[in-house]
């Protein structure tokens, strides 16, 4: 206030003078007080959260998402997002709010806190939708979970909830844990990293020997990519670490045993695959037909990956291949069987986390995809079950468009406008449940290629989801020179506006 003052009495003071300019600088110079600071910080907090619940309220639908985690003062903190769709199907999703649990952490302390919560700030509960949690007993409890106290309390109305898929992919890759690789692995970079000097002689002799990079990385558990950046660190520093332990008269024998590091290097590239699935799951704005397609992608190329396994075919294993030139004998110890063994415990153990969501696939296929030949009838009943949408409401919709007359006789929608009139009514509401927001532009945004052109409105293409989906995911997320290993037959191609593929290989 007294800067504001001392300006605003400056320019009239000042009008005429020749350093008016310098003097209004040197006044806009003054560093804001303390107090000022804090009160213009807490203004822009409360404008924050006044537009977040102003949206709130004129969006149609939302979502959240709750996380509880312990702060460094051991204090439980409940951190919820949330997900919005408005009438025009735009959408926004922000952080909400953290809520702390100052004692214990049941299901009923985190239904109390997030119910007062959404009393105090006026939260519409009525157009909830959907609520996704990790999977701890807390949340997810048949009878005394915060999602059975949610379900059980009539203020809410009827949700959907979801584990969330990142979470379970996270759970997936500790199938492969390799206890008698990682164990080491952290103890060597431990010990180099725990004392000052020790470390600092470490870093002297990455300097002089010109090493890839300049340090170690520690291990962190509850980071997810950490496990993989570790290793991939330690490979790539694994002669001068030997150097450094050799120096020091330290016992090297397990950094010079073929079949181990060799189980390092496999270990490496499949937390290197792991970290990029991971990754691409995450970021705002993911919606659910994303992340679904990039772990059935995922899926289909470890299967891909434990065929060439079988046959020793390396390449998409660079660090094992690198590890093989590196040592003489290591041809002898490589037990490929050991290995596929393990990726057929991650494939299935994928399977089992993810076949919730197989049940999802038809709706978002039809969501997805305004090119899909779809029996309405059919779809209506599955909507009504997972979302409840009205399927009379839907099949009326759908039967009453003059665009997809023609085919009402066999309750089939061909067209992108019959998806229009069949859909609009509902798939707001079916949106935001399965956090699906992108097929409200009414773009085949799921199925066409990077830099390929979309089929045009009033193309019929007979297209399914699972197949091509499959597939176009699967080349794309090939490595370098990958894809052209593959058969003819997948490789997709588009023609006049049109794309193709082959069912028959999948």
């Amino acid at each position: 206030m007294v800067k504001e003052a001392m300006t605003a009495v400056a320019d009239t003071l000042f009008k005429d003078h020749k350093s008016k300019t310098e003097i209004m600088s040197a006044i806009a110079d003054v560093q804001l007080g303390a107090n000022t600071v804090a009160r213009r910080v807490s203004a822009l907090s409360a404008d924050a959260v006044g537009q977040l619940e102003r949206d709130m309220i004129k969006c149609k639908w939302f979502s959240i998402q709750c996380d509880e985690s312990v702060d460094a003062a051991d204090t439980a903190q409940m951190a919820v997002f949330v997900r919005m769709v408005f009438e025009d199907a735009s959408t926004r999703e922000e952080f909400l709010t953290l809520l702390p649990l100052k004692t214990t952490t049941r299901g009923v302390d985190i239904y109390n806190v997030v119910k007062k919560y959404f009393v105090e700030h006026n939260v519409p509960i009525e157009k909830l939708v959907s609520i996704t949690t990790d999977g701890a007993p807390a949340m997810t409890g048949r009878h005394s979970g915060f999602i059975a106290l949610c379900k059980a309390d009539p203020d809410f109305p009827k949700i959907v909830n979801y584990h969330c898929i990142i979470h379970q992919q996270a759970i997936c890759a500790k199938v492969m844990r390799f206890d008698h690789v990682m164990t080491p692995v952290i103890k060597i970079i431990n010990s180099i990293r725990a004392k000052a000097k020790q470390h600092r002689s470490f870093k002297l002799l990455l300097q002089e020997l010109s090493a890839e990079h300049s340090d170690l990385l520690l291990h962190t558990e509850v980071r997810w990519l950490s496990r993989g950046k570790i290793l991939d660190r330690f490979c790539s520093l694994l002669n001068e670490i030997k150097a450094f332990m050799e120096s020091r008269e330290e016992d090297t024998t397990l950094l010079s045993d073929a079949e181990w590091l060799l189980d390092l290097a496999f270990l490496t590239d499949m937390t290197e695959k792991l970290n990029q699935l991971n990754t691409q799951l995450q970021g705002k704005d993911r919606t659910i037909s994303d992340m679904i397609s990039a772990v059935k992608a995922f899926k289909a190329k470890l299967s891909f990956y434990l065929q060439q396994l079988k046959n020793k075919r390396l390449q998409h294993f660079p660090t094992v291949v690198k590890m093989l030139d590196s040592h003489a004998g290591a041809d002898f110890v490589l037990d490929v069987n050991k290995y596929c063994d393990l990726m057929s415990k991650l494939g299935q153990e994928f399977e089992d986390r993810f076949n919730d969501f197989d049940k999802l696939e038809p709706c978002l296929a039809f969501i997805a995809n305004p090119f899909m030949e779809v029996d309405i009838t059919e779809i209506s009943e599955k909507m009504a079950e997972l979302f409840t949408v009205n399927p009379v409401e839907m099949e009326m919709e759908s039967s009453t468009s003059p665009s997809c007359r023609h085919c009402c006789s066999s309750r089939t929608v061909h067209s992108h406008s019959a998806w229009e009139a069949s859909a609009v009514s509902v798939a707001e509401k079916v949106a935001v449940r399965t956090r699906s927001f992108r097929c409200l532009d009414w773009s085949p945004t799921f199925f066409v290629p990077r830099g390929r052109a979309a089929p045009a409105a009033s193309t019929d293409a007979q297209l399914h989801l699972s197949p091509f989906c499959l597939v176009q995911s699967f080349i794309e997320g090939l490595g370098p020179g990958e894809a052209d290993m593959l058969p003819q037959t997948l490789r997709h191609q588009s023609l006049q506006g049109e794309v193709f593929a082959d069912e028959a290989t999948i």
